[in-house]
């Protein structure tokens, strides 16, 4: 089963599992199998319209699934999903 890498600002979305095993064929049904399991992270996954919210980014096996086909990649099971939250600001 694919493993989701959960970052630390949404452990407390998922009890503080910082790895979530979570079913599917492809990123989206992965991701969706993961907001199933851990409702609270559905909204800062996704936006109303089932995409993903702009600011979070995706890997699978460290390559950016922006550049593969996006939630519909295909994932194996012994594949590895990460989230990461995009980082803004900051001062100089």
């Amino acid at each position: 089963m694919p493993t989701v890498k959960i970052p630390p600002v949404l452990r407390p979305r998922t009890e503080g599992a910082a790895e979530v095993p979570a079913r599917g064929e492809t990123v989206g049904e992965v991701l969706s199998a993961l907001a199933d399991a851990h409702p609270d992270t559905r909204g800062q996954l996704f936006g109303d319209d089932g995409a993903l919210n702009r600011y979070v980014n995706v890997y699978l096996n460290d390559e950016d699934v922006r550049v593969l086909a996006g939630l519909e990649t295909p994932v194996a099971e012994s594949d590895t999903v990460v989230i990461l939250p995009a980082m803004a600001g900051g001062r100089r």
